[in-house]
């Protein structure tokens, strides 16, 4: 069975930092291209950033910008989220999802471009 599972979420003060891992199962993620999306509470699942499959390039919403970093770690089959500098605008359920033609592109926000979506892991900010 094909899965996706978010962790690393959790609580915490404005301008820390936490770090998201989004783990395989039952396929490589090596070959797709990784989104990451956040859903706070009454509002749109947005794009928050994207990294391509092959050569790694990394896509990032203005909003996170210089704060957040993805990675992947192919030995892992994971994907990670370090998010610096935190804000309390930051506070959402935060989503990992993979698209099979390993592309980011201009419309790698858009929702409808990947194949499969995890359950998603809840970020606080807050003091």
């Amino acid at each position: 069975q094909l899965q996706l599972v978010e962790s690393g979420g959790g609580l915490v003060q404005p301008g820390g930092s936490l770090r998201l891992s989004c783990a395989a199962s039952g396929f490589t993620l090596t070959a797709y291209a990784i989104g990451w999306f956040r859903q706070a509470p009454g509002k749109e699942r947005e794009g928050v950033s994207c990294i391509r499959s092959g050569d790694n390039i990394t896509y990032y919403g203005d909003s996170v910008k210089g704060r957040f970093t993805v990675s992947r770690d192919n030995a892992k089959n994971t994907v990670y989220l370090q998010m610096n500098s935190l804000k309390p605008e930051d506070t959402a359920v935060y989503y990992c999802a993979a698209d099979r033609k390993g592309w980011c592109g201009t419309l790698w926000k858009r929702r409808d471009k990947y194949d499969y979506w995890g359950q998603g892991t809840q970020v606080a900010v807050s003091s």
